[in-house]
């Protein structure tokens, strides 16, 4: 995504653009730090996110959201809770705090990527955590490197609210930012199931069903009600 960062508070620019260079799904066009000067640029270019501030002298950001024509994805900024209210019924895909931690503005990045990519399918934008399918292998990002995770040694998926673990054969995992959704939909035909809102598993790697549970590497993973038909059809059981 294309983003631009807009905010009269210096520091708080250089720890943004320090952020947006951390995360690989994001492209930064160039920084403001007065809102009106953005104007001419949002409604000219090609911008898919703004990290905009909104308290800022003589033009706000909300009197900056209500001069443009193109409305890129906007993510508040701000020193200031009480604005918050007012800036999701503006349609912004979130409200970031300052000081901003990290993890905060990921979780955000997060949400306004899953808003982007449906508007740009079939082209798949690549984003911090989603992995980049080849042949029998996908990439994902973990910590600040890519690793390389083969189809056939992963053992299952275990999501964890906005993140995963990858239990591999090496008796490994690997943690990564991505949503479960994404990777049943990347993994769905690559012999792997959906069986739990919280499990995704190898069916190659399933030693057993036992009622509810399938066993694999000693690990018992439950079956929910709502994926149990369409588990056993895949298995023809």
């Amino acid at each position: 995504m294309k983003c631009v960062i807009i905010d009269d508070e210096p520091l708080a620019v250089d720890l943004l653009i320090e952020f947006v260079r951390r995360v690989d799904s994001l492209e930064l066009v160039t920084t403001f730090t007065n809102a009106i000067d953005a104007i001419s640029i949002i409604n000219q270019s090609q911008i898919d996110l703004i990290f905009l501030d909104i308290e800022m002298p003589h033009f706000s950001g909300i009197d900056f959201i209500n001069a443009i024509e193109k409305k890129p994805l906007i993510i508040f900024t701000t020193a200031y809770s009480n604005y918050a209210v007012e800036g999701f019924n503006l349609g912004a895909v979130d409200y970031l705090v300052k000081p901003i931690p990290f993890n905060r503005f990921l979780k955000s990045v997060l949400r306004a990527q899953q808003i982007f990519a449906p508007k740009n399918l079939p082209i798949e934008t690549p984003t911090t955590n989603t992995p980049e399918m080849e042949h029998d292998f996908m990439f994902v990002r973990a910590e600040y490197e890519n690793v390389k995770i083969n189809f056939a040694d992963i053992l299952f998926i275990e999501g964890l609210k906005d993140y995963v673990k990858i239990y591999t054969t090496d008796n490994k995992y690997t943690l990564t930012l991505i949503s479960l959704i994404k990777l049943e939909n990347l993994l769905s035909s690559k012999g792997f199931a959906r069986i739990h809102r919280s499990y995704i598993i190898n069916i190659k790697h399933v030693k057993s069903i036992q009622k509810n549970k399938v066993l694999i590497a000693e690990k018992r993973i439950p079956i929910s009600e709502s994926y149990k038909t369409s588990f056993f059809e895949k298995i023809n059981i």
